[in-house]
C-alpha cells in the first residue's frame, strides 16, 4: 500500500477526520490538511475558455507520405516524418456544461510536437468563418454567448448581429446545414480555415491552406435526433471519442494542401486572406500529403486538455502567417487568453512544453519551474558574453511586399452571396429541406423585422433559399 501523503511529500496520519478541540469542539487551524484540501478544492476550476470551452482531446500521429518540399522546407512536412500530436475538439460558443451535441462550429486545434519546437494549428471543422475581421469579434461572441440581463442564450442577438454582417452568410449556411451537427467528433472534417504562408528552401513563400479528411465518413445529427441523444447524454462526442481509442479503433483523417503562389494569389477576383471565403478547388486543388490518427487517450482530463493551450504564434521554420486579418488579431488574443487563464508560464506544462530544446530569456513569474540551461550558465539578458544562445538570420522569412496607407480601410469585397450560392446550389435536396428547417427552429423568439432582414439576405443568395425559409417558418 503506498503511503498518502501531503502535496510536499508529508506522510498523513489521518484523512477521515478533522482535528477537533475535544470530541464535540470547534475545529483547530493547525490541521492543516484539512486547510490544504479546503483551499486546493477552491481552485480546482480555472478560468474556462472564453471561447471553446467544452472540449475533448486525444494524442497522435501525423505521418508525411508525400513530396511536398518544393512548397516548404519545414521538417514537420518532409516525406517519411512522424510527428507527435496533441488534438482538442470542442463546441464553440457553449460554455464548459453545454451538450456535446448541440449545433455549433466544432474547434478542430492541433498541437505538433516537431523537431524545431511546438506548431499549434488553430482550426475549425468549418472552412470559414463568420467575420474576416477581428475588431467584430467581442461583439460576435457576446451574441453567442448568455444575454447579461435574462442570463439566456439569444437568438434575437445572433440573427440581429448576422443580417447586420452579411459575410457571416457562408458560415451561417454550413452551420445551419446538415454539418451544423456532427455525429461524432471521428465524422467530421478539420480545416486550418485561415491561410498560412509555406517558406521552401531558396526562401520562396507560397499560400497554403490545410486540410483534414475524415476516413470514417461524414456523419450528422437532425435537430430531434440530437435531442433525442442530449437528453440521454450531454457527453456523447467525449464518450464516443474516449471509447473508441480505448477499443483500439483509431480515426483517422486524409492531410491536404491547397497552395497558391503569391502572383497567383494576386490575380484572384476575392481576397485570398477573407477567412468568410474558401478557395475553390478549380482554381487551387487539394494536394495529397499524408494522414493523421488519434491513437491514445489523456489520462489526467485537467492536466491534458483543460490546461492544453493553443495559439497560431507558434511556428516553426518554413510555416509562417499571412494578412489574414483574423489570423493577425488571433496571433496576439491566443496567447494572451492563455496568459490570463494558466499563468505567464503557460507553456512550461508538459501537454504544452515543446519536445525539442527550449532556449528563451524569459524569466520569473508564477508558475516558473523552468531552468534552462542559458540561466545555468549565467546568461539571462541578451546580448551578453556567457555563451547565452543567440539569433539565427537563416530563419528569416522572404520580404512581404505591403502597399498602402495606414487607415481603417473597409473591405473592397462585398460579394456576399456568391460563395453562399455555390453551396446551395450543390446541396441535394433534401438537405435543402433541411437547411430551411433547421433556420426556421433557430429564429424562435426572433423579432419580425430581424427576420424579415435575414430573408432578403437568402433571397440574394438564391430566391429558393428565401421561399424555403419562409415555408418551414410559417408550419
Amino acid at each position: 500500500m503506498k503511503q498518502l501523503t501531503t502535496d510536499f511529500g508529508n506522510p498523513i496520519a489521518s484523512n477521515q477526520n478533522s482535528l477537533s478541540a475535544g470530541e464535540l469542539g470547534p475545529l483547530l487551524l493547525q490541521d492543516y490538511q484539512l486547510i490544504e484540501k479546503l483551499a486546493h478544492q477552491n481552485r480546482e476550476r480555472i478560468p474556462e475558455r472564453a471561447v471553446h470551452a467544452k472540449g475533448s482531446a486525444a494524442y497522435g500521429e501525423l505521418v508525411i507520405t508525400e513530396d511536398i518540399s518544393k512548397y516548404t522546407k519545414a521538417k514537420v512536412f518532409q516525406k517519411g516524418e512522424k510527428t507527435p500530436l496533441l488534438l482538442r475538439f470542442s463546441t464553440v460558443a457553449g460554455e464548459a456544461g453545454a451538450a456535446d451535441a448541440e449545433r455549433d462550429v466544432r474547434g478542430f486545434a492541433i498541437k505538433f510536437y516537431t523537431k524545431e519546437g511546438v506548431w499549434d494549428l488553430v482550426g475549425n471543422n468549418t472552412p470559414t468563418f463568420f467575420l474576416r475581421d477581428a475588431y467584430k469579434f467581442p461583439d460576435f461572441i457576446h451574441t453567442q454567448k448568455r444575454n447579461p440581463k435574462t442570463h439566456l442564450r439569444c437568438a434575437n442577438a445572433a440573427w440581429d448581429f448576422w443580417t447586420l454582417c452579411p459575410e457571416s452568410l457562408h458560415q451561417v449556411t454550413i452551420l445551419m446545414s446538415d454539418r451544423g451537427i456532427p455525429a461524432s467528433y471521428r465524422n467530421m472534417n478539420g480545416y486550418g480555415s485561415h491561410t498560412y504562408s509555406f517558406i521552401n528552401s531558396n526562401n520562396e513563400r507560397f499560400w497554403v491552406k490545410f486540410h483534414f479528411k475524415t476516413k470514417q465518413g461524414i456523419k450528422c445529427l437532425t435537430n430531434e435526433e440530437a435531442e433525442q441523444i442530449i437528453a440521454k447524454d450531454r457527453e456523447s462526442h467525449q464518450r464516443d471519442l474516449y471509447e473508441n481509442i480505448e477499443k483500439g479503433n483509431f480515426p483517422k483523417w486524409s492531410v491536404k494542401i491547397q497552395i497558391l503562389s503569391e502572383e497567383q494569389a494576386s490575380k484572384l477576383e476575392f481576397n485570398p486572406f477573407d477567412l468568410t471565403k474558401v478557395w475553390p478547388h478549380k482554381i487551387a486543388p487539394l494536394i495529397e500529403v499524408g494522414e493523421m490518427i488519434l491513437n491514445k487517450n489523456p489520462q489526467n482530463y485537467f492536466n491534458e486538455v483543460e490546461q492544453a493551450a493553443f495559439s497560431p504564434s507558434n511556428i516553426v521554420p518554413g510555416i509562417g502567417f499571412s494578412p489574414d486579418k483574423m489570423l493577425q488579431a488571433r496571433i496576439f488574443s491566443y496567447p494572451d487568453a492563455q496568459r490570463y487563464r494558466l499563468g505567464a508560464n503557460y507553456h512550461q506544462l508538459p501537454v504544452n512544453r515543446a519536445k525539442s530544446e527550449v532556449n528563451t530569456y524569459n524569466v520569473a513569474g508564477a508558475m516558473n519551474f523552468g531552468i534552462g540551461d542559458n540561466l545555468v550558465n549565467g546568461a539571462y539578458y541578451e546580448p551578453n558574453t556567457l555563451g547565452g544562445a543567440v539569433e539565427n538570420e537563416m530563419y528569416l522569412e522572404p520580404d512581404l511586399v505591403i502597399k498602402g496607407n495606414a487607415n481603417r480601410y473597409k473591405a473592397v469585397d462585398n460579394d456576399y452571396y456568391t460563395q453562399p450560392r455555390n453551396l446551395f446550389n450543390i446541396m441535394p435536396e433534401d438537405e435543402k429541406q433541411r437547411l430551411f428547417k433547421n433556420i426556421a427552429a433557430s429564429m424562435q423568439g426572433v423579432k419580425e423585422e430581424i427576420i424579415n432582414k435575414a430573408l432578403k439576405h437568402f433571397e440574394l443568395i438564391h430566391p429558393d433559399y428565401a421561399n424555403g425559409v419562409k415555408k418551414a417558418l410559417c408550419k
